[in-house]
């Protein structure tokens, strides 16, 4: 109970300071970061969190389905049929460029073996839109650079799973991990994918039959009830949730586009909500006892991860490309390590691989770090997109569009 006081404390700081984070470099997501790790053993002890906590891959599991469900619903299949090539550019080869030089900065800068450093390189590959919604959220944003990046974070996020589940196997098979072979794995994203477009085209006719439909009020559940089945399936199944809350999302939204503009109020709230669950946790594994135990050549590795690997590897892979200098270089920045990274990262820790400490530590670190540079910097860098009302907050020439537009919150 102590958990749900701290998390309704930290709500409610962050929606009243949401409209001057809204304006500044200030970001809601560094604060329950912060929040998490004051109210954890490393200060307080308010709350006693391990990494190996069921809380912690729960929460993170969830908020990463949730964002990915409602991100999916933002996703245009005739536009992206139309604008395929830079995000194919960006998954096809920036992606496994900056796989590959995490995995050779991790290996001679932190000392781990190169199969845990090739480990480390594709926990670390997957991006997170969550932290950059005032670019990605924002219609005076040009469409093709939110389009890249929503298009790339939402599938890489499965591209990188399979590869995960075999280097862990190859790094130390455990008895969870053994049988994470190449013909499982790959059944296993099939499933995602057949369940996230088969259980929204059935719902979707479900509610065309004659005696059947949602009145208007309880018409946003009907995604709602979509999602929680497709969750639960999933896991009973073992298919990919995060493969196929994407492809769900986008199903629905190609399918039904009343249920999707009637869902997305609900389902940007519910998506923040799991967010912001998921960064408190997170926040509270933030010890000082984690930061000190990551060596000197772990922090440049961090570093470099952010400020040099995903940049240079996006803008490698976009040479040639129609998008203007000005929108690659914001692309090749917003590279943040989200959800993703730390629902696998947690399953490195789990899976009791020799150096699987080790690379924990610097995958958290990594991505505190990347949550703190890339949701403070959204709000500076949109602005040279001419995005002024940037929260719809008094003073604005506007009102927000969508709960995600609404709020610098995801940032």
């Amino acid at each position: 109970m102590v958990l749900v006081v701290v998390f309704g404390v930290a709500l409610l700081v962050a929606v009243l300071l949401s409209g001057l984070a809204a304006r500044t470099v200030l970001s809601t997501s560094f604060l329950f970061l912060v929040g998490g790790a004051l109210v954890s053993d490393g200060f307080l002890g308010l709350i006693h969190i391990t990494p190996e906590s069921e809380i912690v891959s729960a929460t993170a599991d969830l908020a990463l389905f949730a964002v990915l469900f409602t991100d999916g619903m933002h996703v245009s299949l005739a536009k992206l049929r139309a604008n395929w090539k830079n995000p194919a550019r960006a998954l096809g080869l920036g992606m496994p460029l900056a796989f590959v030089f995490m995995a050779l900065i991790t290996h001679f800068l932190v000392g781990l073996d190169w199969t845990t450093s090739f480990l480390v390189g594709a926990v670390l590959a997957p991006t997170d839109p969550v932290f950059a919604s005032a670019i990605v959220g924002r219609t005076e944003v040009p469409a093709k650079l939110r389009q890249l990046l929503n298009v790339e974070s939402g599938i890489n996020d499965g591209l990188a799973l399979p590869v995960v589940l075999v280097l862990i196997a190859a790094a130390g098979p455990t008895a969870d991990s053994a049988d994470a072979s190449g013909t499982t794995i790959a059944a296993e994203l099939l499933l995602g994918l057949a369940f996230g477009i088969a259980l929204p085209l059935l719902v979707s006719g479900l509610a065309h039959f004659r005696l059947l439909g949602a009145e208007p009020k309880l018409q946003p559940l009907l995604p709602l009830a979509t999602g929680v089945i497709l969750y639960a399936v999933c896991h009973l199944t073992h298919a990919n949730p995060y493969l196929a809350a994407f492809s769900a999302g986008a199903a629905l939204a190609h399918v039904s586009q009343e249920a999707k503009e009637s869902f997305e109020p609900l389902g940007e709230a519910l998506a923040e909500l799991a967010k912001f669950a998921a960064l408190l946790v997170f926040g509270a594994l933030l010890t000082p006892q984690l930061f000190g135990d990551l060596s000197f050549g772990g922090y440049v590795a961090v570093i470099l991860a952010i400020v040099l690997i995903r940049p240079a590897s996006l803008l490698l892979s976009l040479i040639g490309t129609s998008l203007t200098r000005k929108e690659k270089l914001v692309a090749a920045w917003f590279g943040p390590k989200g959800f993703a990274s730390v629902v696998y990262g947690l399953l490195v820790l789990q899976a009791g691989i020799p150096q699987g400490e080790e690379a924990f530590t610097l995958i958290a670190v990594c991505i505190a770090f990347s949550i703190i540079a890339h949701s403070s910097t959204d709000v500076p860098i949109a602005r040279l997109f001419h995005v002024d009302d940037l929260a719809g907050v008094p003073g604005g020439a506007r009102a927000p569009r969508t709960a995600k537009e609404a709020d610098h919150v995801g940032t």
